[in-house]
């Protein structure tokens, strides 16, 4: 996934920026960087944080930095900022969101044979690179970036450091959130909201799909207005998002509330009690318990000093092993207990299958899982949940595929949240992670937590709905 921060101040602004961008460390998964304007020309670092907090690798930098205005990031596998000379002059840039048809595009910008990328890591073309190679193919930031926009497939957000200030564009369907703050002597923006309190900025606007702003220490200036239509990502509020965020003024925790406590109203599963597999499953757990007046427990204590969300390694043994080590778990709590879990999501289910096995190994009677979201089926187009994650390695596309004994069916069917080809697909995994009971969130249940119109909402990894 990734986010940003950017800053201009009458003052320096390297302070807000390394922490702002730092508020951001949930979201990535290999790489940080900052870039700063000062006096002496733009100033940049960039470090691999996939082994270790993006504080520790930049804490050591922050001398070298000075500057009124700046831009950082945390993101995937690419280099950013970049820093970039062009006709529209010397500028720092960074991206969030995905482009799937990435290569295509630079086959387009290789027949013009003036064409050249220089930031190739691993072999691939960066695809920050590639957004300002086609924004330098326009006479202005404006309709470079309406360009970026018009030519992928996938989503970009985009921020771009210029002596002229920062130019903040929210990706063409507002599939992931920018948002201005302030305070007095300074402007931010950033994709999360939660980086805003600490720093003493309010939040002031949330920008549109395909809006694009110039902020300033004048203010912030728009230079293309939103379009009218919205897709913005669901699985922010079930998972991505930092609790104290909010995007389109909904705040992530309080959705997570309304989702566990949806679930609650419609099941009649006989427990002892209630958790939340940490992190994001424990706002859900919370507002089921919650509905149900059931006991809240931790039967599993996350040890956080070390250990980040398993979904930042990109390698799946990796993930796995982070994901078993984080979790301690508690006897006492679950010895001779029918316990009712609830989680953001199931994806692969390698991981919470282990993870029950574990319970059962510690004496559970019963294990019951509660979902906070549908059954995942489609593989994301919009975002970078992962690069390398295939469509089929899905908990439930694997059972539709034992079900009809081929690859090729159309899961239109198990999209609905019911009949039988529905139920036959939920209790296939049930039975593969060893449940008691397994009740996924219905679609419209989730939608009415988040408080938004359906048809602002992207579903496609649910419904397959675009």
């Amino acid at each position: 996934m990734g986010g940003f921060f950017g800053v201009v101040s009458k003052d320096d602004c390297v302070n807000d920026l390394y922490f702002g961008t730092d508020y951001h460390s949930h979201l990535g998964t290999k790489r940080g960087g900052m870039a700063v304007l000062g006096d002496q020309g733009y100033k940049r670092s960039i470090h691999d944080i996939s082994n270790t907090q993006f504080r520790s690798k930049f804490d050591g930098d922050l001398p070298k930095f000075s500057g009124r205005m700046g831009i950082g990031v945390i993101s995937d596998y690419e280099e950013q900022p970049l820093i970039i000379g062009s006709h529209l002059g010397t500028y720092s840039i960074v991206t969030v969101g995905v482009i799937k048809n990435l290569e295509a595009l630079a086959r387009e910008a290789f027949v013009k044979r003036t064409t050249h990328f220089s930031e190739m890591g691993g072999g691939g073309i960066n695809p920050t690179e590639l957004v300002a190679t086609i924004i330098n193919q326009e006479a202005n930031f404006v309709d470079g970036i309406s360009r970026v926009h018009r030519s992928i497939e996938g989503s970009c957000s985009i921020l771009i450091l210029t002596e002229d200030g920062i130019y903040a564009a929210r990706d063409g369907l507002g599939r992931t959130p920018v948002v201005i703050g302030g305070k007095p002597g300074s402007l931010a923006v950033s994709f999360e909201t939660c980086a805003f309190p600490n720093l003493g900025y309010e939040v002031e606007k949330f920008l549109g799909p395909g809006e694009i702003v110039r902020m300033t220490l004048d203010g912030v200036t728009t230079l293309k207005e939103a379009g009218d239509k919205m897709r913005i990502c669901a699985f922010l509020w079930v998972y991505y998002g930092y609790p104290p965020s909010s995007y389109e003024n909904i705040n992530v925790e309080s959705v997570r509330y309304r989702c566990g406590a949806a679930l609650a109203m419609k099941d009649t599963a006989d427990i002892d009690l209630v958790a939340g597999i940490p992190d994001s499953g424990v706002a859900h757990g919370l507002g089921y318990a919650n509905e149900s007046r059931l006991p809240y427990q931790r039967p599993f204590v996350k040890y956080t000093p070390t250990w980040p969300r398993s979904f930042m390694p990109q390698e799946q043994g990796i993930r796995d092993l982070v994901a078993r080590m984080k979790l301690i778990p508690v006897r006492e709590i679950i010895h001779g207990k029918r316990i009712l879990f609830c989680d953001d999501s199931i994806v692969r289910g390698t991981q919470l299958k282990d993870t029950i096995q574990r319970i059962y190994d510690y004496g559970a009677k019963e294990v019951h899982m509660r979902p906070a979201c549908p059954p995942l089926l489609y593989g994301c187009k919009y975002l970078n949940f992962s690069r390398s994650r295939s469509a089929l390695d899905l908990a439930a596309c694997k059972a539709i595929r034992e079900l009809e004994g081929s690859d090729e069916t159309r899961f239109s069917e198990y999209a609905l949240g019911c009949g039988e080809k529905y139920f036959a697909m939920v209790d296939r995994i049930r039975t593969r992670l060893g449940l008691t009971t397994l009740r996924y969130q219905k679609l419209e249940d989730l939608i009415e937590a988040i408080g938004l119109p359906r048809e602002k909402v992207c579903t496609f990894c649910w419904n397959g709905e675009e």
